[in-house]
């Protein structure tokens, strides 16, 4: 298992989960259209787009599907010359509302490595990102 390297979370005012996984979805979709070429510079692995969103075994360049749980988790994993990486969605429903969160875990190896963290993580990019990345989430699905 990679280390743990932080987890951020929303509420969503949403008492249906699969209202959330389908924003997520709808979310993560966008992804599928961004053009390939920072990951190629960084050799991504995956490479390739492949399968459909939210499904096991789909990927985009830089992120493989390895697990779908509709509606309760889904986990993404991913390497590149830097980082191997995972990040996994969950949804927590309490029949009022429903949590989305999402932990991030990560090796840097090397020196290289380090100091690719340091502009990921220690710049705070990787907050920024994940936490805009929430509320886009909980906004459509509220929305």
């Amino acid at each position: 298992m990679l280390p743990y390297i932080d987890e951020h979370s929303v509420v969503v005012r949403v008492d249906d989960p699969g209202r959330v996984w389908e924003a997520l979805g709808e979310r993560i979709g966008r992804l599928w259209r961004v053009p390939d070429i920072p990951a190629r510079i960084l050799r991504a692995e995956p490479a390739v787009r492949a399968g459909e969103v939210l499904h096991a075994g789909s990927t985009i360049p830089g992120f493989a599907i390895v697990r779908s749980e509709p509606t309760r988790e889904l986990v993404m994993e991913g390497s590149h010359r830097f980082s191997s990486y995972s990040l996994t969605f969950r949804l927590v429903s309490d029949g009022v509302n429903t949590t989305l969160s999402a932990e991030t875990r990560a090796a840097f190896p090397g020196a290289s490595g380090r100091i690719y963290r340091g502009l990921v993580i220690g710049s705070r990019g990787h907050l920024v990102l994940v936490r805009g990345f929430l509320r886009a989430v909980r906004d459509r699905a509220q929305g």
